[in-house]
């Protein structure tokens, strides 16, 4: 599933085209994806210009000249592609099938922006300007100056279960996923089996540290392309390129050259160094 570096991939991919713009028509080819649009999703969309694209955690955040919210959340295969009316031509080749094509907005730009998801996994749902939403208890964004070490400690405090699955808990971070969670605990030193609520002062500093860099790393990679992921103008991420640990099953460490571990920790796989990580 797409983590924080892949969704903001493609926010930064979809902003310049739909940012200031109308959404001009609005198009369902289903009554649902993971969750059944709002009966009167296009009502509530179309005409409405497109103030900011923003991220909030694994979610896009379309706010709307109504006060409304649109949030977009890309599931498992989800993705978008740009295209400009104008010519009828993509930006960039794409090999996605025109059969998994469920959501398409018009804009009044030109630009005619395609939701594909093959898994319907995916997700559109709007949100009143007052309203409560599924985010409300995310915790901080790790890119922001809320997040530091001595947050992710308050956090961690008294904390029993691993540090693995602590940093999956989206109260705790938002955005983390399998994979950046791994490469941020291995340039931390730092065992995914171990507690979290018993890392040390500078353990804590050194892992916030860790995490916001993995994540800028990530970002200027163009997030990391396993399975499904292509940013928006159909090109992939190459970040998975520069993985110390995950994926990397038997290979050498690149610090020490032992070989690397995986564990299934809740379900997920986990990778590290046993001689680095401690």
């Amino acid at each position: 599933m797409p983590e924080l570096p892949e969704v903001e991939t493609v926010r930064r991919g979809l902003a310049p085209v739909m940012e200031g713009a109308v959404f001009q028509t609005v198009t369902l080819n289903r009554p649902d994806l993971r969750f059944p649009f709002d009966p009167d999703f296009i009502g509530r969309v179309q005409g409405q210009r497109l103030l900011r694209l923003t991220r909030r955690a694994k979610f896009l955040q379309a706010e709307l000249s109504s006060g409304e919210r649109l949030f977009m959340h890309l599931g498992m295969s989800g993705r978008f592609i740009i295209e400009h009316a104008s010519t009828a031509h993509f930006v960039h080749e794409h090999k996605a099938d025109p059969k998994h094509h469920h959501v398409i907005f018009g804009m009044e730009n030109g630009a005619v922006i395609t939701f594909n998801d093959p898994r319907r996994f995916g997700f559109m749902e709007l949100a009143s300007k007052n309203a409560s939403y599924r985010l409300d208890h995310i915790g901080p964004e790790p890119l922001s100056n809320q997040f530091n070490g001595p947050v992710l400690r308050e956090a961690l405090r008294g904390k029993k279960s691993k540090i693995k699955a602590a940093l999956l808990d989206q109260r705790v971070v938002a955005g983390l996923g399998n994979i950046y969670v791994c490469e941020a605990l291995f340039r931390t030193g730092v065992s995914p089996r171990c507690a979290a609520g018993r890392l040390k002062v500078a353990e804590t500093d050194a892992l916030a540290r860790n995490i916001k860099d993995v994540l800028t790393e990530a970002i200027e990679a163009g997030g990391s392309s396993l399975r499904d992921f292509s940013n928006t103008d159909g090109k992939l991420g190459y970040f998975q390129h520069r993985f110390d640990v995950y994926g990397r099953e038997g290979q050498p460490c690149p610090s020490c050259a032992a070989p690397i571990q995986r564990i299934v920790q809740s379900g997920r796989s986990s990778f590290f160094c046993k001689i680095c990580q401690n």
